[in-house]
């Protein structure tokens, strides 16, 4: 019932600002004398002031609960159901465009643990419902521990859905 709430307040937000009426250009004027005198420059108060560079109203885009979720901290399993780690970070090119997924695979409690990067292709959304469900991850346990870690600032090898590693070649 809160989300319909704040559903309709949204709507009737954005409506109010995408649509504001002047209220100078509506009022009549004041004496028979001042409709017939010539067209002068009207007070400033008057004067609709806008910005040269006025941005546009933003738009807004309402995602159902169910339909969408958000993925960092989220746990990564195997298709076998093998424990894959979680995800920590997504990586983005300079587009903007989602390229891969870093998790933070092995050891204990966060100890022992390295980062190791994924394609985003490679990973499936399908089951998620909740909070408590996982991502599956299309690889299995022995080839994403076989991924070179990922540090910041360094080139990044991508592990991908095939399985196989390639090295990554330096560009010159």
């Amino acid at each position: 019932m809160r989300t319909i709430g704040a559903l309709i307040l949204g709507t009737a937000l954005v409506a109010r600002l995408a649509v504001a009426p002047s209220h100078a250009a509506d009022e009549p004027p004041t004496s028979p004398h001042e409709a017939n005198a010539p067209a002068t420059q009207p007070p400033a108060s008057t004067v609709p002031v806008t910005p040269k560079d006025a941005a546009p109203p933003p738009s807004v885009t309402i995602i159902g609960a169910s339909e969408a979720h958000g993925v960092l901290g989220r746990d990564v399993r195997s298709a076998a159901g093998e424990d894959m780690g979680r995800i920590v970070d997504v990586i983005v090119d300079r587009t903007g465009h989602v390229r891969a997924a870093a998790i933070d695979f092995g050891g204990f409690l966060g100890v022992g643990s390295r980062k190791i990067v994924v394609d985003w292709n490679a990973l499936r959304f399908g089951k998620i419902a909740n909070k408590k469900d996982s991502i599956t991850l299309e690889l299995t346990k022995a080839q994403v521990a076989a991924a070179p870690e990922y540090k910041e600032d360094t080139p990044i090898v991508v592990l991908g859905a095939s399985g196989s590693l390639q090295p990554l070649q330096a560009i010159q």
